[in-house]
């Protein structure tokens, strides 16, 4: 059949053929994708537009003749390139002038014609062979790569010819799955997949355009990236969540490779949006560059057969326009010009839509219109909106990542998977410098720099952090080796690598910041003027100018800026790549795919610090505070020093979600004069030999006397490191070292330190057990912060009141690590039991191990205990509720639980509960109804009589019953398992 239908099809070009001889016009050799032509008619060569090299045809007019002189060899495509050139490669022979010759030559052509075509039909037969047996084999995924890559460096234009007529037949045989995914691996995907390796393949740590780039692949290290996470926004300032991200336990988790987010771990559910949170820095578009970059180099993820990536910095310059999505993509990948989508609903595609909180389009989920045409034009945000909804190519993949706070533009209902990027875990920041140094002594001594200082090996998290980290302390490290070859030429300084003082390496966040941006000054010296100088020539204007820009974007919750963001601070937008010059690696100006142009700082902290630092600048120069410069009043002038810091302090306080946090920790830390001294000639050096800095320590510790909530303490003592103070962490310390805390009463001031002791100690708190502390509840509440990050909390036999329950509702209902919670032995009561039921019914808690025995719980906290198990039940697996006088309502309002299939309990003490036969009846029918999940049950102590154990047993003859030990008591008889024993 096929045979047939190749000489068939080759008597059709034999006629074409003979009409090109006799024609002066250039005609395409290759069919049209979207050929209209009728069934059974061959495709019509003449008709088919010229397009791109990206597209199915070529460029260049061919003949669709062949030579006949041709020295091609047997199953070998005609190289028309190697021919002399004629007019239109017809059977012509120019170099003949004689019309006598002329005439033989034609005479000799009508002879040997039926030898010509016999010769030519097997040429081309035995060609078309071949590439469809290529074809084939490329469609079975058979040395895909080698068969794609020769066709697309060797393609000519009888390849393509080749390809437009198995395209053509395909679709006209309705194979057009088959045809697609042919044209797909050798026009599309080929293309797509150069153009994204080579976007992606290099790194610029920090910076754009800026410096040497660096082979990704080389310097990558796997991030820590958890399932699920809170729906809810949290408003809390990023650098508190990796603080608190810090604490977690990593066994509690799920982690999830990046390279499987679209893989579900139930079979049953199909995942097509993910959402992927983290805070600025943490690793979200390096993560999307190494899954790209995977795809692209054929390494991962091979079954998604188009990845389209859109940065949201990229599109909002596009924010003013309406397209269609097809133009959207072309626009961002011109290699996929005249790729239909629309028609391959049946293969994987993935849209990246990276950096959803640099986006500033409205989103309007609720309101706008519903848009399902791929090829229609509509504004920007009706296409994401639709896209992200499953209007618009419902079987497309969507990724989108974001920082935590805008998390919540996108509605729960479009998103299937939500995941979490933690930044590096301890161990992998570990790897980072080991994998960015060669030098391995050089990396470990910084490694152990990193770790003496917590507040330092807890910003590791964030890679971008790592890389700061990095490059002061191997300047510094560098910069002392040469300083002691200079010195004693002779010394063994690889032995000693920081035998000189340690003083000016940075144990706190200013100090490295601060180093950070001297570096990077002094770097942008030597590259513009050629010249190294220990001072720096500081440009005090523009950083008047970027620290304005800097601390506006901040108040407005802005990490990307736009020329008229830049115009707003009296930046020149022509003259905004001297500043990104001048701090080569701190301020950065990139262009887009689309050649708009968007200004950011590396991160956010850099951010930050730059807002600081104006903030001390605008003070040293106007002898007024930022905070009231636009006060009129004269009483704002001359404005000290510590005037200015107390009012920060008091300001950073009154932020509930700690925005002001960082920032405050910079500004405190510009105040000593060792880091003043770093920044002589931009900043004022002070004559009161850090007086300032001595009053400002009295006053945090004022405050800190206050009783304020845990996380504002936290940062006050971080502040107080940045300020080089810790007498109370040593106060705190020498307590706990002496085991003196449970006897001796301690001040506010004290109780916070001892917080901060105890979650920034080296060990991880996996159990927390109140009474090495102190037996009350003012401990407690206290420490709270404490529990919140513990796996287990012991707090039996404490002398625990109601007073406790409303600080530990508060832990269950946050983001905590808290499994177990041991209560037994305190006199909490009905309110108190009330009270930890609020935190229970939250949606957050994960309880597994609760214990109430022995809590004064009558009838009335047994059912609030089991109103909210029912509205949280999935996740208690044991509870101890002995000793308590349930009551017959107690009992049914359990056995009501425990009859939910939802309810997966696992472990159930009621000893000693004051059980009738009658309750006993309730119960064990509630277990009958949903037996398959209890191991263990204990009642034991409570009188039930014969009908109780009958009903009982008649649980543990089912055959579904779980019940692996079973404890009662019959007089002196217990009923252990399956059978009576004495």
């Amino acid at each position: 059949m096929s045979e047939e239908r190749g000489k068939d099809s080759l008597s059709k070009m034999s006629l074409s053929e003979e009409q090109s001889v006799r024609s002066d016009s250039h005609v395409s050799s290759s069919v049209s994708m979207k050929s209209d032509c009728s069934k059974g008619e061959a495709p019509k060569f003449s008709e088919r537009k010229p397009s791109t090299n990206k597209s199915v045809g070529s460029d260049s007019h061919v003949s669709s003749s062949v030579s006949v002189k041709s020295d091609c060899s047997k199953g070998e495509a005609p190289k028309f390139s190697e021919r002399k050139p004629s007019t239109n490669k017809r059977l012509q022979y120019e170099t003949l002038d004689s019309d006598v010759q002329i005439h033989r030559n034609h005479e000799s052509f009508k002879d040997n014609l039926l030898e010509i075509f016999q010769d030519l039909e097997s040429k081309i037969i035995t060609f078309l062979k071949n590439e469809l047996e290529k074809f084939k084999k490329i469609l079975q995924k058979e040395n895909t790569q080698h068969f794609v890559k020769d066709f697309n460096e060797n393609r000519c234009s009888t390849k393509a010819a080749a390809l437009d007529l198995t395209l053509h037949y395909l679709r006209e045989m309705k194979q057009d799955e088959a045809a697609d995914a042919l044209e797909d691996e050798l026009l599309f995907i080929r293309q797509l997949k150069c153009g994204l390796k080579k976007k992606y393949q290099c790194v610029f740590e920090g910076i754009a355009k800026q410096g040497d780039s660096t082979l990704l692949n080389n310097i990558y290290t796997d991030l820590y990236i958890t399932q699920g996470g809170s729906e809810q926004v949290n408003t809390e300032h990023e650098v508190r969540q990796i603080e608190v991200a810090s604490r977690r336990h990593e066994s509690q988790e799920i982690q999830v490779k990046c390279t499987q987010l679209f893989e579900a771990p139930e079979q049953d559910k199909e995942i097509r949006t993910v959402l992927t949170k983290g805070v600025a820095g943490i690793g979200k578009s390096v993560s999307v560059q190494k899954f790209v970059l995977d795809w692209a180099e054929g390494k991962e993820n091979q079954d998604i057969r188009f990845i389209f990536p859109f940065p949201f910095r990229e599109i909002n310059l596009k924010e003013k326009e309406k397209l269609s999505l097809m133009d959207l993509i072309t626009q961002f990948f011109p290699e996929t010009k005249g790729l239909n989508l629309t028609r391959r609903n049946q293969f994987k595609v993935l849209f990246i839509l990276d950096g959803l909180d640099e986006c500033r389009l409205p989103l309007k989920f609720d309101c706008n219109e519903t848009w399902r045409d791929a090829s229609s034009p509509a504004s920007l945000d009706v296409l994401l909106t639709n896209l992200m909804k499953g209007n618009l190519l419902p079987s497309a993949l969507i990724w989108i990542t974001t920082r935590p706070a805008a998390a919540s533009k996108i509605p729960p209902d479009c998103i299937d998977r939500l995941t979490e990027i933690r930044g590096f875990s301890d161990a992998q920041k570990e790897e980072y410098f080991k994998k960015r140094f060669t030098d391995q002594n050089q990396a470990k001594t910084i490694i152990d720099h990193v770790k003496k200082s917590k507040s330092l090996f807890i910003m590791c998290h964030i890679p971008v952090f790592c890389w700061i980290s990095a490059t002061v302390l191997q300047n510094i490290l560098e910069e002392k080796r040469n300083n002691d070859v200079k010195i004693n030429q002779a010394d063994e300084i690889s032995k000693t690598p920081w035998r000189s003082s340690t003083e000016d390496t940075p144990k706190t966040l200013t100090q490295m910041y601060t180093h950070f941006l001297r570096f990077q000054i002094q770097q942008s010296r030597r590259k513009y003027d050629g010249e190294y100088a220990p001072d720096v020539s500081w440009d005090k204007d523009a950083i008047l100018s970027l620290g304005k820009l800097a601390l506006h974007q901040l108040e407005r919750n802005n990490v990307i800026f736009y020329d008229t963001d830049l115009e707003a601070c009296g930046i020149d937008v022509y003259k905004a790549s001297v500043y990104s010059g001048m701090c080569t690696q701190i301020f950065k100006e990139e262009t887009g795919i689309t050649l708009g142009t968007m200004y950011c700082f590396v991160h956010l902290s850099i951010q930050e610090f730059i807002a600081a630092l104006y903030e001390h600048l605008f003070l040293d120069i106007n002898k007024t505070s930022v905070f009231d410069h636009e006060s009129t009043e004269q009483e704002n002038k001359n404005e000290t020093l510590i005037d200015f810091l107390k009012t920060a302090v008091d300001k950073a306080l009154e932020s509930d979600n700690g925005h002001l946090d960082l920032f405050l920790r910079f500004l405190l830390g510009l105040s000593l004069q060792s880091n003043r001294r770093l920044l002589r000639g931009l900043l004022t050096q002070q004559d009161d030999k850090d007086q300032s800095s001595k009053e400002i320590v009295q006053y945090i510790k004022q405050k800190l006397e206050g009783n304020l909530p845990a996380e504002r303490s936290i940062n006050l003592f971080y502040c107080l490191n940045e300020l080089n103070d810790q007498t109370l962490v040593k106060e705190i310390q020498t307590h706990l070292s002496k085991g003196s805390l449970s006897s001796g009463d301690l001040s506010p001031a004290q109780w916070s330190a001892l917080v901060f002791v105890l979650l920034t100690s080296e060990e991880e708190l996996e159990e927390f057990e109140l009474q090495k502390f102190k037996k009350s509840d003012e401990c407690l509440i206290r420490l709270s912060a404490v529990i919140k990050t513990s796996r287990r909390a012991l707090l039996n036999n404490c002398n625990l009141t109601d007073k406790s329950c409303s600080a530990l509702a508060t832990v269950l209902g946050s983001d905590t690590n808290l499994k177990e919670l041991n209560m037994n032995n305190n006199n909490l009561q009905d309110s108190g039991v009330k009270q930890l039921c609020t935190g229970l019914t939250n949606i957050k808690c994960e309880l597994e191990i609760l214990r109430l025995s022995c809590c004064d719980m009558t009838d009335e906290g047994c059912s609030a205990l089991t109103s909210a198990l029912k509205s949280n039940p999935s996740h208690l697996r044991e509870l101890n509720l002995s000793v308590n006088d349930l009551g017959d309502s107690g009992v049914k309002n359990l056995s009501d639980v425990l009859m939910n299939p939802q309810f997966k309990l696992e472990k159930l003490d009621l000893s000693y509960c004051s059980i009738t036969e009658e309750q006993c009846v309730i119960l064990t029918s509630a277990l009958k109804s949903n037996p398959s999940h209890l191991r263990e049950l204990n009642l034991s102590g409570n009188i039930i009589n014969n009908t109780g154990v009958k009903h009982l047993c008649d649980v543990l003859k089912d055959s579904h019953c779980k019940l692996e030990r079973c404890k009662i008591s019959l007089n002196r008889c217990s009923i252990t398992g399956n059978r009576v024993s004495s």
